[in-house]
């Protein structure tokens, strides 16, 4: 079946009108607004969950395949217990395509165990990756070459290298990009970042960010499965391939599928999970979307697992990242969730997921004027994808911007894992100064047989 037959096929089961893939266009070229975004889904656990259902809710959007290299599991979410699979997500998807057109089955959404093949589906527009944090590079890049839009999670990449790589592939490539960096499109975020950007708090000197607990606090979450020691891999896993560029070792149900956050070979804990969040606000308010600070200092560990442990990123943990000149932004895990910005005659500014607030109270009721400076304002960070897939337009979060935002994040690991008190970091060359052991960590050599 080629790629236009798919097409109508599917739209047709759908009784849907027919679809035209943007790739049918060419590259440079860009549907029209009858037309629907096929998309393919790779990874369904808690986080694609969220996305895809947010995604189904866009009548420009088709779903047409869901791939997860596990059959179906019940162990997601952030306390367990929470489905997910390729199973789970293509049953989600048939039965919102059923319900939406008053059918009493649908079978229309393909399902994978290998996003190799989920790629070479014929008419796919886009797709959205949500799989740990190691797969984030290989998979965003070989859909990128292919001429597909991508939505890809944060953290965006393991390694500053990777990162790198992507956004370069992403500008050459000519596609739609979107970091799942979705603070951006959070209407508290947007007003912190104004407020920053048009002085409101006078000249900013200290900048504080507060962040969860690494995801220690996972141990015993996972119910009677939660197996330290190496065991049987389940039924439906495939195992080789979930491991993928990672170095390969024994099956342990508490690393995966719902703590895999918590060993360096699979991510990079909080310090680049919510710290790529968060960081990311900073660096908007500081308009250094395309550049980073100078120097990661006081970088230290509150409390490191055992060697040799299956969860071994730091517990707790503290760093300040400093810019050229002169702001001083501290990151830690005992700060109030959250960021806080200092300025000028005692005046501060706190926002987080949910609120807004500052000091004096009634600072917050001063409006941003139309001739001050605005940001790029998006309501929806799905929506704002797909917007900017039809108009051509740079979303939100692009590539590079997200390559940026999560590189700070990447060297504070790096400087945890050496023992290093402070790194210097020159962010026009994306090189650490003087410290040859910390610059052989920008990269990660990929299991064979998997490339960038």
């Amino acid at each position: 079946m080629n790629r236009r037959s798919f097409i109508k096929t599917t739209a047709a089961a759908l009784s849907f009108p027919a679809l035209i893939p943007t790739s049918a266009l060419g590259r440079a070229g860009r549907p029209a607004p009858s037309d629907r975004i096929t998309l393919g889904i790779i990874g369904y656990g808690t986080q694609g969950r969220y996305n895809t259902s947010n995604f189904l809710q866009d009548d420009r959007v088709q779903a047409v395949a869901v791939c997860d290299c596990n059959r179906e599991s019940s162990l997601y979410g952030y306390n367990s217990g929470e489905p997910g699979g390729r199973d789970h997500g293509t049953r989600a998807v048939n039965a919102h395509y059923a319900k939406k057109t008053g059918q009493s089955s649908y079978n229309g959404c393909a399902s994978f165990v290998d996003f190799r093949e989920l790629l070479a589906t014929p008419g796919l527009d886009a797709v959205l990756i949500c799989t740990p944090d190691h797969w984030h590079a290989v998979m965003a890049i070989a859909a990128m070459r292919k001429g597909l839009h991508v939505y890809c999670q944060k953290p965006l990449s393991l390694s500053v290298a990777e990162g790198r790589a992507m956004a370069n592939v992403a500008k050459k490539s000519g596609v739609t990009f979107q970091t799942g960096s979705q603070q951006r499109s959070d209407t508290y975020f947007k007003m912190a970042v104004e407020f920053i950007r048009n002085n409101r708090l006078g000249k900013i000197h200290k900048v504080e960010i507060g962040l969860p607990k690494a995801w220690h606090k996972f141990y015993g979450r996972t119910g009677a499965l939660a197996s330290f020691e190496p065991c049987a891999v389940p039924d439906g896993l495939d195992y080789e391939l979930w491991t993928g560029p990672s170095p390969m070792r024994p099956y342990c149900s508490a690393l995966q599928p719902l703590s895999w956050r918590s060993n360096y070979d699979f991510a990079g804990g909080v310090l680049t999970d919510w710290g790529a969040h968060h960081s990311d606000i900073v660096q908007w308010a500081f308009d250094k979307d395309h550049s980073g600070p100078t120097s990661i200092e006081n970088i230290k560990a509150v409390e490191m697992p055992p060697a040799g442990d299956v969860f071994n990123v730091a517990k707790g943990f503290s760093y300040d990242f400093v810019y050229p000149e002169g702001a001083r932004v501290t990151v830690n895990n005992e700060f109030k969730v959250g960021i806080r910005f200092y300025g000028e005659n005692d005046r501060s500014l706190f926002v987080t997921r949910g609120s807004i607030s500052t000091n004096p109270a009634e600072l917050i009721r001063e409006k941003i004027k139309e001739d001050e400076i605005r940001v790029y304002a998006s309501r929806s960070h799905e929506r704002n994808f797909i917007d900017c897939i039809y108009s051509g337009k740079p979303t939100v979060a692009p590539c590079e911007v997200g390559h940026r935002s999560n590189t700070i994040g990447a060297l504070a690991v790096i400087g945890l894992r050496l023992g290093h008190a402070n790194l210097k970091w020159d962010p026009v060359a994306e090189k650490i100064v003087g410290n040859d052991a910390a610059s052989a960590m920008l990269s990660r050599t990929l299991r064979k047989p998997w490339t960038l």
